[in-house]
């Protein structure tokens, strides 16, 4: 069976193996899946199955032979007819033809994307017991708030009861004579009811404390004071969970992508960033952070590096009056790490930049921070964001529908550097070009002064040559040949007694 009635017909030349018969000069190649004698030859990359034939032409063969042959072209070509699908399911599986995902560090969301594992000292948790509480979901801390009531009044009930039942008080029920501990305490029921009466100070009346019981006295002052260290702590608790300043951070929108295009003949990396309550965020502060593993030139690696990307922190412009949505620009120059970054190098580059927000809520007083991220992917090259802001009547209408708009602008697909390189390279030459100019003209003009001067008679025979004056600078002096005095650039005559 040919192999150009496969599945592979774009089989590389590289591929094929020469066969030279014997008496003729020029080379061949197989094209035929021969009998078990033939020689194969699978490509791992492309599935192909080339095969020489090693018999002789011109040798008659037996039917034994041709079937055997027969059994292995079948063989052939059900192992053709498998391989691709094997080479295909690898590649999905390793990612060989499309691009790797990368992990992200921080979501969309803000939310850390890492997991602490294999810790050992987990008693550290209940030093902090108040904060880790705090940081329960929603479902724990339910559970905890309820076990904490609920064990309280069960412990200090079964006590209560314990109480009861060491003085005989369950013997003498129906005793009018007898003073118990505790009023109207006939069972567990009735004693667990005391114990969250007088935790939750209810006192409804009908159930209270004798004086002829000094250790009921002291029950009832120890669980006074723990009722109200409990109702304390886990009342707290909920207050600061329920008042944290994480959804506050839920209007606080990043744009999708960030975009990278000139401002004021710089490239400049931008996103943008909007607060959708009236209510604002005081001091904002806006920091950004580069993630990327690197290599140090001693062969270290460090997974996950972070480098700062400085977002106005020396002019003051990370600080934000964020009253409406803006667009934060991070301005590519010598001391950025996308200094050396082209169009080219971003589509094949691998890394995440982390943008944070921070600022006090003005309603609670409380710090807020919301955070995103964007991959190499979402860094639009040579885009600008729309603008969403018009003014209307007596006021400044902001359209969230075009937040996260952007649309293409002329932006050279060169680095920074290359740019940078480019601008002083042009600049170098505009320099030098009017300084010639204005060297030509300059000589030009000595040139035509000295040509219309006059030589001088010293009185001795000596010529003197003519004497040029332009003012800030010495144009030239002839050589004299009569005694004379060079003070500065003026040549002098003689004195007036020689005359």
């Amino acid at each position: 069976m040919a192999l150009e009635d496969s599945a592979f017909t774009s089989r590389p030349e590289s591929l094929s193996l020469p066969v030279v018969e014997k008496g003729k000069g020029p080379v061949e190649e197989a094209t035929e899946v021969t009998a078990s004698t033939g020689v194969f030859d699978v490509s791992e990359d492309l599935g192909h199955v080339v095969t020489t034939d090693t018999t002789q032409p011109g040798v008659n063969r037996s039917w034994k032979s041709k079937l055997a042959e027969r059994q292995a072209n079948a063989a052939s070509e059900e192992y053709v007819k498998k391989l691709p699908r094997v080479v295909e399911k690898e590649r999905g599986r390793f990612g060989w033809a499309k691009r790797r995902k990368t992990q992200r560090y921080v979501e969309k969301n803000g939310r850390c994307n890492v997991s602490h594992g294999n810790m050992r000292e987990t008693y550290r948790y209940l030093t902090d017991i108040f904060t880790t509480l705090v940081d329960l979901n929603w479902r724990c801390s339910l559970f905890v708030f309820v076990m904490a009531y609920a064990i309280t009044w069960l412990f200090f009930g079964a006590i209560w009861y314990l109480i009861a039942y060491l003085r005989g008080d369950l013997d003498h029920l129906e005793d009018e004579t007898w003073t118990p501990c505790v009023n109207n305490v006939n069972g567990f029921i009735s004693a667990f009811l005391f114990s969250i009466e007088t935790e939750t100070t209810i006192g409804y009346g009908h159930r209270v404390i004798t004086d002829q019981c000094p250790v009921g006295t002291m029950l009832l002052l120890l669980q006074a004071i723990l009722g109200s260290m409990v109702n304390a702590f886990m009342v707290g608790c909920m207050f600061v969970k329920i008042s944290q300043p994480n959804k506050r951070a839920e209007t606080l929108v990043f744009s999708k992508n960030a975009v990278i295009s000139l401002r004021d003949d710089r490239l400049c990396l931008m996103f943008r960033v909007g607060d959708l309550r009236s209510s604002h965020i005081v001091g904002a502060n806006m920091r950004a952070k580069l993630i990327k593993s690197k290599q140090t030139q001693e062969g270290e690696f460090i997974p996950l590096d972070q480098t700062d990307i400085s977002v106005g922190f020396e002019t003051g412009d990370d600080r934000l009056f964020l009253v409406s949505p803006l667009v934060i620009s991070h301005e590519i120059d010598c001391r950025s790490p996308f200094w050396d970054m082209s169009q080219g190098q971003l589509e094949k580059d691998d890394f995440e930049m982390v943008v944070i927000l921070e600022g006090m809520v003005e309603a609670t007083g409380m710090t807020c921070q919301a955070r995103s991220s964007y991959l190499a992917d979402e860094v639009q090259w040579g885009h600008r964001f729309s603008p969403m802001m018009s003014l209307a009547e007596g006021f400044f209408d902001i359209d969230y529908g075009a937040f996260h708009q952007t649309f293409e602008v002329d932006t050279p697909s060169c680095s920074a550097h290359e740019l940078s390189l480019a601008a002083a390279r042009l600049e170098a030459h505009l320099y030098w070009s009017i300084s010639s100019k204005l060297d030509e003209e300059k000589w030009e003009g000595s040139s035509l002064t000295n040509q219309s001067g006059k030589q001088l008679d010293n009185g001795k025979g000596g010529v003197v040559g003519p004497v040029s004056f332009i003012v800030g600078e010495i144009t030239g002096i002839e050589e004299q040949s009569g005694p004379g005095e060079l003070n500065g650039s003026v040549t002098t005559e003689q004195s007036e007694s020689e005359a």
